[in-house]
């Protein structure tokens, strides 16, 4: 009896603390949120000038992270909403909406009056009633500069039939957070976790809430046992048995001033609703068997046909106190709720017509030249080295793992294949973090996230599809060169300029003009206005802002700054026309 009182008492202790810690972020974050809500207003005010729904034909959507892509209900299209993109400088958020026609591999940039404000790292859950439903909620917003964060709680429903945003206010709901996960669980969204951060601190989530599809109303839930500690980030899908199933996630905490440790759980809970308990929720952690993923995060989740949740790539991260390196990974798991198992996502080579001998052949991957094959070990993982040369001549390691399909570590060849067919290039996403996955039809679609080279993030804008009943390879759709991309130095600043003592002031007037002139955001190879100035709007409205000044009307700044967009564009296009003459 006293052990159990004590117990209940550091349940309730640890729910203080969390509390506590959670007025302090509110209240220190809440200033750089009101700047914030300034920038946000001002968007949302262009948006507003929009009144009718216009859809346009346009190449693929720009290079973006932590967006969403879901798969319609009804069509053969997934769409593709928000996104955040550095590009070394600023930071861009968007509120785009585009789909994707499978059929005809076609995009097409849709915009409706009145979209929820630009965010990334937001959760949407599609659902089929009315004609196709898809629900959003929360996310953030940063500042150019990536240093201020605002996080939303508001929630949104984009009427697919009818091509209409609506925002649904209803109170009781969760705080303003980003990273948390949402599924649709009968006629319920039931949302998990995220996190919310400011400048100086940050916090994690473990509650569960739950938003009625029939009252449009909120609750949060009380399940009993012991559930997973907080996190973001994390796997969340529902099981053919009405459960919901929680794997991995991050969370960081911090050790001392200034320093952080994040932490890459791999750990598995069960949320089931049991009618016999007088309907209550219940929390039961889980131990799958088979071939887990190794421990990371950024990674990506869709749910595979037959119920099983597949996961995709990610990051591991290796952490020392003052330094952070990751390898990127592009491996396949699925985990299949029914048996609670945990299956690697071979492929499989496609199979001869001819299949009189065989004889076994080394088969190196795409870039053989720079690749080194190790671990060739009986059913050992094959680990390929590759080397990407950025432009300024840095060059960064990726590894990654492919599993080994045969007994003796090496697929099967004919006897009458050729050397052409045993050496072919091997097509498959790059290692990668925070991509977008959805599956329609059978088939994987996965689009964009990043990885890192260097000191720089280059983030993608390719989309590679999978049939994942063959499971034999895979096929890019839109192929994006990541060397092409944009990517822009650090400019000093004046704390940086002031600690760099005489030698930093004594540079040479001339190159010192040179390196303030601003760098725009550079225009991509084949790239139309109608999709440069959606990409970079931001930008270009910011500096029509700057050099009009704070009394200038809105209206206005935004002319300037279409037009100096239009004239820039025009300009690298005709010096790219000339270049190539």
């Amino acid at each position: 009896m006293g052990k159990k009182g004590k117990k209940e008492k550091k349940g309730r202790g640890a729910e203080k603390t969390a509390a506590k810690m959670e007025k302090k972020v509110s209240k220190r974050s809440r200033k750089e949120e009101e700047d914030l809500e300034a920038l946000i207003a001002h968007f949302q005010t262009l948006d507003a000038k929009k009144t009718q729904i216009v859809e346009t034909p346009c190449s693929p959507p720009s290079p973006r992270l932590n967006a969403s892509l879901s798969a319609h209900p009804e069509k053969d299209e997934l769409i593709l909403f928000g996104g955040e993109y550095f590009n070394g400088q600023k930071t861009f958020l968007y509120n785009d909406l585009y789909t994707y026609n499978i059929r005809k591999d076609t995009w097409t940039r849709v915009e409706i009056p009145n979209p929820p404000p630009r965010r990334c790292a937001h959760q949407t859950v599609v659902v089929p009633q009315c004609g196709g439903q898809l629900w959003i909620f929360g996310g953030e917003f940063a500042s150019p500069n990536g240093e201020q964060f605002y996080h939303y709680k508001d929630l949104w429903v984009l009427h697919l039939a009818t091509k209409t945003w609506e925002q649904v206010r209803s109170p009781g709901g969760p705080s303003g957070r980003s990273g948390h996960r949402m599924v649709a669980w009968k006629r319920q969204l039931i949302l998990f976790g995220g996190f919310h951060e400011s400048t100086r601190d940050y916090i994690y989530y473990n509650d569960v809430y739950a938003f009625n599809l029939d009252t449009f109303t909120w609750s949060k839930l009380s399940p009993s046992g012991t559930g997973p500690t907080p996190r973001s980030g994390c796997q969340m899908s529902t099981t053919p048995q009405g459960g919901i199933i929680i794997y991995g996630g991050y969370s960081k905490q911090r050790v001392k001033k200034d320093v952080d440790k994040g932490t890459q759980h791999a750990d598995m809970f069960l949320l089931k609703f049991e009618e016999e308990r007088e309907g209550r929720w219940v929390w039961t952690r889980i131990n799958p068997s088979g071939a887990k993923p190794t421990p990371r995060s950024g990674f990506s989740v869709a749910v595979a046909p037959n119920h099983q949740t597949l996961l995709f790539g990610g990051v591991c991260d290796e952490e020392e106190e003052e330094s952070l390196e990751g390898d990127f990974l592009n491996d396949l798991h699925f985990y299949d709720a029914t048996k609670n198992r945990w299956f690697a996502g071979q492929l499989k080579r496609p199979k001869s017509e001819k299949r009189k001998h065989r004889r076994a052949t080394k088969v190196e991957p795409e870039g053989a030249k720079k690749a080194e094959w190790e671990g060739t070990s009986t059913q050992a993982p094959l680990e390929v080295v590759r080397e990407v040369v950025t432009e300024d001549g840095t060059v960064v390691t990726i590894k990654q793992l492919l599993s080994a399909p045969g007994p003796a570590g090496q697929p099967p060849l004919e006897e009458d294949d050729s050397p052409e067919e045993a050496g072919s290039p091997v097509v498959e996403p790059c290692p990668r973090s925070n991509a977008m996955l959805a599956v329609k039809h059978g088939h994987l679609y996965l689009y964009g996230g990043m990885f890192e080279a260097g000191d720089r993030q280059v983030t993608l804008s390719d989309l590679y599809c999978l049939d994942l009943h063959r499971m034999d390879e895979w096929t890019a759709l839109v192929e994006a060169d990541p060397e092409t991309q944009e990517w822009l130095e650090e400019t000093d600043s004046e704390d940086s300029g002031a600690g760099e003592g005489a030698e930093g002031r004594e540079e040479d007037e001339d190159s010192s003009e040179e390196d303030s002139e601003p760098q725009h955001p550079l225009v991509m190879p084949g790239e139309q206005f109608a999709d440069y100035l959606p990409r970079t709007e931001e930008y270009w409205v910011s500096l029509a802002q700057d050099d009009a000044g704070p009394d200038a009307k809105e209206k206005r700044v935004l002319k300037v700054a279409q037009a100096t967009a239009k004239a820039f564009f025009e300009a690298s296009a005709g010096a790219a026309r000339l270049g190539q003459e």
